[in-house]
């Protein structure tokens, strides 16, 4: 019988008490388990080198970061998320993977995180980022899971792209608001790449990429 690989989470959430906003996922890459990290990874959250979030982050935002794995490309990522108030969550504890891949649809037996245990500890957050949407396995899927476990209702706001929702919190009757981005990874351009706005704005400037139409649906939310 196959062996399964063991995909725990290498890092604690990034959040303090000042956090307005979190970035909610999945997984990092197993390679980030297991501590075999390539040449332009950054040892941090979604420091992935095949990753767009950080690049998107940083065409927003002039960064200037490092792509590297150094201390100086870790500090340049949380001093940015301290001084914009966010925070990052992501709900899978840990999985098992029969491939070791980063597909969210391999994950089985899947730990989540107390995602709400979490809202309850730092009040001051008001909303959630999901790095994907409700497809199976991406993070508003198993957030709708927790959030069912715990006999909670996500109401939907907008329905256009990214889609919106709310729930009110069981302990703190606070409303916190949930933002689908699109996911940013290689895997979800085609995803892009289908959506009418998008194709609109692509015949308009025809330089214009899935990169592109990521900093514009993220610059409103970040």
């Amino acid at each position: 019988m196959q062996n399964l690989f063991e995909h725990t989470h290498p890092y604690t959430p990034f959040i303090d008490d000042t956090t307005l906003k979190l970035i909610v996922g999945t997984l990092p890459p197993p390679r980030f388990t297991t501590g075999e990290l390539k040449d332009g990874d950054v040892n941090f959250c979604y420091g992935s080198r095949d990753g767009q979030l950080w690049p998107i982050l940083d065409k927003i935002f002039n960064l200037n970061l490092k792509y590297e794995t150094t201390a100086s490309a870790i500090e340049q990522r949380k001093a940015f998320l301290k001084s914009r108030r966010i925070g990052v969550c992501d709900i899978v504890a840990s999985a098992e993977r029969h491939k070791i891949d980063a597909s969210d649809i391999g994950m089985q037996n899947v730990v989540l995180r107390n995602v709400l245990c979490y809202l309850e500890k730092y009040p001051n957050v008001n909303t959630l980022l999901f790095t994907g949407g409700n497809s199976k396995n991406g993070p508003e899927y198993f957030f709708r899971k927790h959030l069912k476990e715990n006999s909670v209702t996500l109401k939907n706001v907008s329905n256009v792209v990214p889609r919106i929702h709310e729930f009110t919190h069981p302990s703190t009757d606070k409303i916190i608001k949930t933002v689908s981005l699109i996911a940013p990874s290689g895997a979800a351009n085609r995803a892009v790449g289908s959506l009418e706005s998008y194709k609109k704005m692509k015949k308009e400037n025809p330089t214009f990429n899935t990169v592109d139409f990521r900093v514009l649906q993220y610059s409103a939310y970040f």
